[in-house]
């Protein structure tokens, strides 16, 4: 890790991460690569849909993706993608533990199969169902201000507004929003769906967002190994920029050396 990430960790529920890349585990060729890229990446933390993880213990050779994910080296993330109610997610949450994963839940409810959009409603009530049962959320959400200042007070850990729809690589469709999200903020925020290109990354930090979630664009690259370090590299020049101050915009040109005085004799 650069001395960059460690001067400025991401703090999410107490807990310090020097990475402010969070990486699903979906849609990779192999689970070979998908480890390859995690490494790569520097990610500290995981999600992973638990629809694709064996927590019966019987070592299910096609649901074996916790085999390849260490847990000192990272925190599983639990995803309750599929869910359709804050009923479902809750119930998926309590497996996740009773499987030995940790209390850190990624709520995504999303019932429309089409454009895979987050239930407001749904999502906001699992978030306070799930902090009633001392799990520690991280509710996937439309990048909805109102609704951010909502989870944040029913005790979401962060909020996690999507740029785009889900694997759209679009980028931050959302961007006037998220802004608006970032300002009000008293969690972190974590821009999650459309995150495309290391550019999109770069665009969302420097604009003051706290960490990212990249699935797609990663596990569906050409090289996902050399597509993770890209995105590692640009979360963390993008963080140096944002640190050093970036200039503000101006409507009008403004001369870098100075035009009058100096053909004067």
């Amino acid at each position: 890790m650069s001395c960059l990430s460690q001067q400025e960790p991401l703090i999410l529920a107490g807990r310090s991460f020097s990475s402010r890349l969070i990486l699903g585990t979906g849609k990779f060729s192999s689970l070979t690569i998908m480890s390859e890229a995690l490494r790569a990446s520097g990610a500290q933390i995981v999600t992973v849909a638990l629809r694709r993880a064996d927590l019966s213990g019987k070592r299910d050779p096609f649901a074996n993706i916790l085999e390849y994910l260490d847990p000192r080296e990272y925190l599983i993330l639990a995803n309750t993608s599929g869910a359709h109610s804050a009923e479902e997610a809750l119930r998926l949450a309590r497996l996740a533990v009773k499987a030995g994963l940790p209390p850190w839940i990624k709520v995504e409810i999303h019932p429309d199969p089409h454009y895979l959009l987050p239930d407001p409603i749904e999502t906001l009530r699992a978030t306070e169902m799930l902090v009633e049962e001392g799990f520690t959320p991280l509710p996937y959400m439309n990048a909805d201000p109102v609704l951010a200042k909502k989870l944040q007070d029913a005790g979401a850990a962060a909020v996690m507004p999507l740029g785009s729809p889900i694997g759209s690589n679009r980028g931050l469709q959302t961007r006037a929003m998220i802004e608006i999200i970032v300002e009000q903020a008293t969690v972190p925020v974590i821009v999650d769906a459309g995150i495309g290109a290391p550019s999109h990354a770069t665009e969302a930090l420097e604009l003051g967002v706290d960490a990212l979630l990249i699935n797609t664009a990663i596990a569906a690259a050409k090289d996902p190994i050399r597509m993770a370090r890209a995105f590692r590299l640009a979360v963390e020049s993008a963080l140096e920029a944002r640190l050093a101050g970036l200039p503000l915009q101006e409507d009008h040109a403004l001369p870098t050396s100075p035009l009058t005085g100096f053909l004067k004799t």
